[in-house]
């Protein structure tokens, strides 16, 4: 059974992880296979201009399957055999989605444990539910974030509140979510994904190449210097300047009109 169901309608692609008796788990199964693929397939294809994440059933995702973990407690698991399974396995999630330019929801429909919570920071913008809750809690099971929670955690809620959660292992809710900027809305369980679709079609009206460009910028702002960020923004918009999209939206607010992309 996939893990992923895609559904498509018009520029906006819907990936809803559908394994709720696994609780959604991203190991143990062919989860980091089909991100990368779908990653490798939206980053090709340049009609898609939003994609959606989601789960299905009543968790988001309770990350690692603690299970399947047993099996690191045989001998021949070396700790090189172990470190170059995250490799190969589930740090190719982190990858594929911070790499990927087309903007990204993230529909946050119950709790996100773990490298669940780790995968909602992955995206650009995160909706959550109102029973959604929020857990770094490998610390609680004996082992440290191996997903890239260390590194994507403290930038979308600040070090000491990453600390925090990732000390304690403790989960917050979606409102305690939304007030440390974890979320950016909080909505009725179910208007996530009719708020989540609404603002893909606001983002999908816009310019697909320019998007992914903005996007770009936006990531490379994080780590790079301003003088570096001010040298690839000028060679962007030289590009962005000569696009058939730019050409119409200048053309069509000079005619007072809405403009046509292509």
């Amino acid at each position: 059974m996939a893990f992923l169901t895609i559904e498509r309608d018009g520029g906006i692609l819907t990936a809803t992880m559908n394994q709720p008796e696994t609780r959604n788990a991203l190991t143990g199964n062919t989860a980091v296979q089909e991100f990368v693929q779908l990653c490798d397939t939206v980053r090709k294809d340049a009609s898609v201009k939003v994609l959606i994440i989601t789960g299905a059933g009543p968790i988001f995702s309770s990350g690692g399957n603690v299970k399947d973990m047993k099996r690191f407690f045989d001998d021949a698991l070396t700790p090189d055999l172990i470190r170059e399974e995250y490799r190969q396995g589930i740090q190719q999630i982190p990858n594929a989605l911070v790499q990927l330019d087309v903007p990204v929801i993230c529909a946050i429909n119950g709790p996100a444990i773990g490298a669940g919570l780790d995968l909602t920071c992955m995206c650009d913008i995160r909706i959550a539910s109102e029973t959604a809750t929020f857990a770094e809690s490998f610390v609680r099971v004996g082992i440290v974030p191996g997903d890239g929670g260390a590194w994507l955690l403290p930038r979308a809620v600040g070090m000491a509140k990453a600390s925090e959660m990732a000390f304690t292992g403790e989960a917050i809710s979606a409102q305690e979510a939304l007030a440390c900027g974890l979320v950016s809305r909080v909505v009725a369980a179910d208007q996530l994904l009719p708020t989540a679709r609404a603002l893909a079609a606001k983002i999908a009206a816009n310019p697909g190449a320019v998007m992914r460009m903005t996007k770009r910028l936006l990531r490379e702002g994080q780590s790079a210097s301003l003088a570096s960020l001010l040298e690839i923004s000028a060679g962007y918009q030289a590009i962005a300047h000569k696009t058939a999209d730019h050409r119409e939206a200048v053309t069509a607010f000079i005619e007072k009109r809405t403009p046509k992309f292509q």
